[in-house]
């Protein structure tokens, strides 16, 4: 069985490939393209060119993500973007126990697993001054990359606006009193960790699982290990929901007695 795990993000299509119980393909096209150049859209569904993306004999397609709800993928089975965090998390790591935390580009969640179900959660979809828009909008205004951003952490200069756009004003100011790159990037960093900490304290358990594209910040990953006893990355952090629609579209074939 040739099973496809597919995220729709706001900026960004993630697929995962499973054949069996193997993850083999995996790939990000930005959300533009996809729509603009693999699919076409009719009474709210989409169809799309899976031979033009690179994925051919597709047994069944499993999908998530922020355009879920308005838009259904044609003969998809659709499931809560939770689920698909989570299922992804238990493929990646093998863990059963842990707390997990995604950032996204435009969100983060805090999920508690506990013997590999959800039991409490907290989600922020409201304010991009905890996501990884706010890092992108940042490292511009300093006119440097995120790879160099999110190299930083130390002696972070104090940030405190906790609003994206007025956060921009505030690095400004912080700027003109003569901060270097490093300490205004690590206040950067500092800022958006310290907005997501008390939430997953909350549900703080001994693991922490990290996923989403702020998953490669250096920094986050620094002051996380201060607060956890350990902090694992899946090796394909930003892709952990369709890895997690595959699987368990894996799992759900599995009961059928087809994979």
């Amino acid at each position: 069985m040739r099973i496809l795990g597919i995220d729709i993000g706001s900026r960004a299509v993630k697929l995962a490939l499973f054949e069996g119980d193997q993850l083999v393909k995996a790939d990000i096209l930005s959300t533009m393209k996809f729509y603009r150049d693999y699919s076409t859209t009719k009474d709210g569904s989409i169809k799309l060119n899976l031979e033009a993306i690179g994925y051919e004999n597709i047994d069944r397609i499993v999908s998530t993500g922020y355009g879920r709800n308005n838009i259904q993928v044609e003969a998809a089975l659709v499931i809560n973007e939770l689920k698909a965090h989570v299922y992804g998390a238990l493929y990646q790591t093998g863990l059963s126990n842990f707390t997990l935390l995604d950032i996204g580009g435009q969100d983060f969640k805090v999920i508690k697993v506990e013997n590999s179900i959800i039991t409490d959660m907290l989600l922020n979809d409201k304010c991009a001054a905890s996501s990884g828009r706010y890092l992108e909008n940042m490292a511009a205004l300093l006119e440097i990359s995120l790879e160099e951003l999110k190299q930083h952490y130390i002696n972070p200069v104090a940030l405190n606006t906790t609003c994206a756009v007025f956060g921009e004003s505030e690095l400004i100011g912080q700027i003109a009193l003569g901060y270097t790159i490093p300490e205004l990037s690590a206040g950067i960093n500092y800022s958006l960790y310290k907005r997501i900490k008390p939430q997953i304290l909350k549900l703080r358990s001994k693991t922490i699982v990290l996923t989403g594209g702020v998953a490669q910040n250096d920094a986050i990953i620094h002051y996380l290990k201060e607060d956890f006893q350990e902090v694992v990355i899946p090796a394909l952090p930003q892709l952990n929901g369709a890895v997690g629609c595959g699987y368990l579209g894996v799992l759900k074939e599995r009961k059928r007695g087809n994979a």
